[in-house]
């Protein structure tokens, strides 16, 4: 089982050790964060931004190490369109923000 596995089309489901090592690191970028916001030592903002960075390394560790997305041209298309789906929904949200704190700066305005 320390060989990656294969599908009939050719792509790597990643090994055992590719696996634990997520795990691990999933783990971690976990605790971290969750211990920051227990055992308060730092700074609310501080503490946040931690939290945001952790958050979004762990986003890339679960791609890499549990969705197997890389840089390999049998991967490209599966990248493309998470980008893809990733920037509708960063939009999605981000104008939505936009309009709500318009519309409550607009109609606190009177």
């Amino acid at each position: 089982m320390a060989n990656p596995h294969t599908t009939s089309a050719g792509s790597s489901h990643g090994s055992y050790k590719s696996y634990m090592i997520g795990f691990v690191l999933s783990v971690i970028l976990t605790a971290i964060p969750f211990g920051l916001v227990m055992f308060p030592s730092m700074s609310k903002e501080a503490t946040l931004w931690i939290v945001m960075i952790f958050a979004v390394i762990q986003v890339l560790v679960h791609l890499v190490y549990f969705l197997h997305l890389d840089r390999t041209s049998e991967q490209r298309w599966n990248v493309i369109a998470f980008v893809f789906s990733a920037l509708i929904i960063a939009f999605l949200v981000g104008l939505s923000l936009w309009i709500m704190f318009s519309i409550h700066h607009f109609m606190m305005a009177k």
